[in-house]
């Protein structure tokens, strides 16, 4: 109830924000952007888009990968509109599929530039059961396994960008509070959804592959201090905003629950806070494998801190990835 409370008023914590914080504000204070380049995907709207308009604003030149060119074309032009002199580049990136994330980061690093942060923002929600081209049930296809190939094809840049200029890298996976509401066995419900449609449940599959980024982050995290790279990795849930994730749901259902859950509704400007916070803030230098919402540290669900369980779900990635993707199904996983 008292975090309720807090939530509503919106009470800063230790970092100095809060819930009702928004993208511009946790940014005042960050260092000038201008030596940096971000990669950020999900770009073309919601959430994403404000996090690109407001790095913009701070200087950072963007890549914007997207499915659709013309929705990162349009997104680039309102950027350029309100901030004159942005750089932007525009590339085409399907997170679904293996193949265009590697032709993605083959593209990116053709570009000969550096890359000092990358945010894996997009999400999908999907109310009808598809599988990917690789295998894999597209939920979590697209929110996680994308963005799990394409940190590791771009790992080796971020540190060696790290290493060149002193500046720290950093990595940030946009997860949400739904992480907690999947329970069991990660792989095994994966392997029954990415084969059998009548096991598809809507929502336990997008927590899922929410609960899959807060794994990453830790595991990732681990790997990264074993390595002594100058890099963090962290995880945001950004609240409950009312963006393009539920377009394939408008109607009155709809319609009547955002109205009645109104009050705990953030802004999309506030729901970008976490995320530019966790991106820029000097406060954050040196801090990875963490979990926040409301600009803060919190916890993540019992699973999600499991450390075992983020080693398991990193092997079996490594096995879906390797093109043999049937074979993360098999017992030992």
């Amino acid at each position: 109830m008292l975090e309720t409370v807090k939530y509503l008023i919106g009470s800063v914590g230790a970092s100095g924000y809060g819930s009702k914080s928004t993208a511009e504000q946790v940014t005042e204070s960050c260092p000038d952007l201008s030596s940096i380049t971000a990669i950020i995907t999900g770009a073309t709207s919601g959430i994403g888009a404000e996090t690109a308009r407001v790095l913009a604003k701070r200087g950072a030149r963007l890549v914007l990968p997207a499915r659709s060119l013309k929705a990162a074309e349009d997104a680039k032009a309102r950027i350029v509109a309100e901030f004159p002199g942005s750089e932007i580049v525009v590339m085409a990136l399907d997170l679904s599929s293996l193949t265009s994330v590697r032709n993605f980061v083959s593209e990116f690093e053709s570009l000969n530039v550096s890359l000092n942060l990358l945010i894996n923002n997009a999400g999908k929600f999907a109310h009808e059961h598809a599988i990917s081209e690789d295998g894999i049930e597209l939920t979590f296809a697209t929110n996680y396994l994308g963005h799990f190939l394409l940190t590791k094809l771009l790992l080796n840049k971020i540190i060696q960008t790290a290493e060149a200029t002193g500046v720290q890298g950093r990595i940030v996976n946009v997860s949400s509070a739904i992480h907690g509401w999947f329970s069991g066995d990660t792989i095994r419900y994966l392997g029954e959804i990415s084969r059998n449609r009548s096991q598809y449940d809507e929502t336990r599959a997008y927590a899922l592959s929410k609960l899959a980024n807060v794994l990453h982050t830790k595991e990732l995290a681990r790997r990264l201090r074993e390595m002594e790279a100058n890099v963090t990795v962290n995880c945001v849930h950004p609240g409950i905003v009312r963006t393009r994730l539920t377009r394939e749901r408008e109607g009155l259902a709809t319609d009547l629950v955002f109205l009645l859950a109104s009050k705990l509704l953030k802004t999309i400007p506030q729901a970008a806070a976490t995320t530019c916070y966790v991106a820029t803030h000097p406060k954050m230098i040196g801090v990875s494998g963490k979990y926040f919402a409301d600009c803060n540290e919190t916890s993540p669900s019992k699973l999600g801190s499991n450390l075992v369980e983020a080693g398991r779900l990193w092997s079996a990635s490594e096995v879906m990835v390797s093109k043999d993707s049937g074979a993360i199904f098999a017992d030992q996983y």
